[in-house]
């Protein structure tokens, strides 16, 4: 139809331009003409749009084929040649401007992991997946790293069970990942003898059978195939199971949110009628007692401003409209929502903290109950005691001990880069350095140099708030420091020169904001690498 319409636009641009040579009939059809060329431009532009939608709904599947490197390729190139206005005008069945346009980090700043040549034993992380760069980076970068740290003998390497995830990635930043079958397959033509899977899935759902089928298939092509626990460990009979993972990710992520608050606790917030809502995924699977066992752990560890709820509203009390009800009997006028991911993706980022009507933050807004609605957008992966429960299932599957956290014995004298992680996506290393910091090793001690992000965090202190409060002569003072982003900008911000006594193991680091206030958080330097 649309070709059709450009061939009776061109048509009818005929007659106007015939009419316009004729004597006085010029001026009456000049004005029409134009109108005419400016519709036969916006139905050109519509058609070069619709081409991409075309090319980005054809690699918005599931199943991988022969020609999906090539559709990638070719729907990132027919992207690349339009023009600013034409990608606004991309809408397909999946297909919108966000799949190419949208800014979600530095994809080179993430490591695949599908190296070939890796020895005997590997170590196969698998995770659904998320298009967004920082959270990959972040969260199952995260958990990769610590199983990496943990397990020096042994090759880690990832797969993804999302398909349309791997497919968008490829697409729009050329970064290639492997899905199970091919990384399995990878693994076999590596000559692997000993694997162990480590899914990154929180729970005994859909996913997590599904990858269990899949690796089955291949069980015969090596010598031991065993596939470690998720995140939160067992289901259990029904909603008042728990166990020790549970316990320690309820803690876990409860400590985090409340960090990135102006409350020094949990029961600070509940006291000025905040609560804190953590929003899952949910599922129609069994296993969907999981959401309401986190309830019952939290309920049990005493967290009375604290809910669970879910994006699919699977189990039925973790509904949005339920959670609402919930948050508002109990008298909160204040709300915090963060998701219950393992990855701050589509889901942390649309579905709760979107501005689209059907968002969790603009359906508690829209409620007209809560004095604010605020959204910490940070996965659980990025948590460092979130990764240590991930270490240990990947143990319990090894049979082999993680190796111990290294200590000056372990490193000569010299310099180095090593990662800096904290607790807090508020508190940590400038962007621009790919969360490492500089490590200098001298006369068995260590200390480490890390750029932050500006200059609102104004002193740290090793060790805790309550101590910081009364022993200021040991405040770190900050440096300045100049670094450098990516698009070739300039900033000045505030460094500071860190003691270390133990690589791979957390240790109290508070911080002293701009408004005079000590907080609590827990680092860990890891990863060396000699400069």
């Amino acid at each position: 139809m649309k070709k059709k319409l450009v061939s009776k636009l061109a048509l009818l641009l005929g007659f106007a331009l015939v009419f316009s040579a004729c004597g006085n009939k010029a001026e009456d059809n000049a004005a029409p003409a134009e109108e005419t060329v400016e519709t036969v431009e916006e139905v050109d532009d519509q058609v070069a749009a619709d081409n991409v939608a075309a090319l980005i709904d054809a690699i918005y599947v599931q199943e991988r084929t022969d020609k999906t490197d090539e559709q990638c390729a070719e729907a990132k190139e027919a992207w690349d040649a339009l023009t600013d206005a034409q990608k606004e005008l991309v809408e397909g069945e999946y297909a919108d401007p966000d799949y190419f346009g949208r800014d979600t980090g530095d994809a080179t700043k993430d490591d695949p992991l599908n190296q070939d040549d890796i020895g005997e034993n590997e170590i196969l992380v698998v995770s659904f997946g998320t298009s967004f760069n920082d959270s990959r980076v972040a969260d199952i970068g995260g958990v990769e790293k610590a199983i990496a740290a943990a397990y020096p003998d042994w090759s880690v390497r990832r797969a993804f069970t999302a398909q349309i995830i791997i497919n968008h990635i490829q697409a729009r930043d050329n970064e290639k990942i492997d899905n199970v079958e091919q990384a399995l397959d990878r693994a076999v033509s590596n000559g692997v003898k000993n694997l162990v899977v480590q899914p990154t899935h929180l729970m005994h759902g859909a996913e997590y059978d599904e990858l269990t089928a899949t690796v089955e298939k291949y069980a015969d092509k090596f010598d031991s195939v065993k596939i470690a626990e998720p995140l939160l460990g067992e289901v259990g009979a029904d909603a008042s199971a728990v166990n020790n993972d549970k316990e320690t990710v309820a803690k876990a992520i409860t400590a985090e949110a409340v960090s990135e608050t102006e409350y020094d606790t949990l029961e600070d917030a509940e006291a000025d009628s905040t609560a804190f809502v953590f929003m899952g995924h949910g599922t129609s699977h069994t296993a969907k007692v999981t959401y309401s066992q986190m309830q019952t752990q939290m309920d049990k560890l005493g967290y009375k401003n604290v809910f669970i709820g879910t994006v699919e509203g699977e189990p039925e009390e973790t509904s949005a409209e339920n959670i609402i009800a919930a948050v508002k009997d109990a008298g909160y006028k204040k709300v915090v929502l963060r998701p219950l991911m393992v990855v701050a993706g589509d889901h942390a980022n649309n579905d709760m903290a979107g501005d689209d009507e059907d968002s969790w933050k603009s359906l508690f807004k829209a409620d007209g109950s809560f004095e604010s609605v605020e959204c910490q957008i940070a996965g659980l992966g990025e948590i460092a005691d979130v990764q240590a429960i991930y270490v240990a299932h990947t143990s319990e599957a090894t049979g082999v001990e993680p190796k111990e956290a290294a200590s000056t014995d372990d490193l000569k004298d010299g310099t180095y880069l090593a990662d800096f992680t904290t607790d807090s996506s508020m508190f940590h290393v400038n962007e621009a350095l790919d969360g490492k910091g500089e490590l200098t090793v001298k006369n068995g001690k260590m200390t480490i140099h890390v750029s932050l992000v500006s200059k609102k965090i104004v002193n740290l202190y090793l060790g805790t708030a309550a101590d910081a409060e009364k022993d200021e002569a040991n405040w770190l003072k900050p440096t300045e420091d100049e670094v450098t982003y990516s698009d070739g900008t300039k900033e000045t911000v505030y460094g500071f020169d860190v003691p270390v006594e133990a690589l791979g193991k957390d240790f109290d680091l508070a911080i002293l904001g701009e408004k005079g206030t000590w907080y609590d958080h827990k680092v860990s330097v890891s990863n060396p690498e000699e400069k």
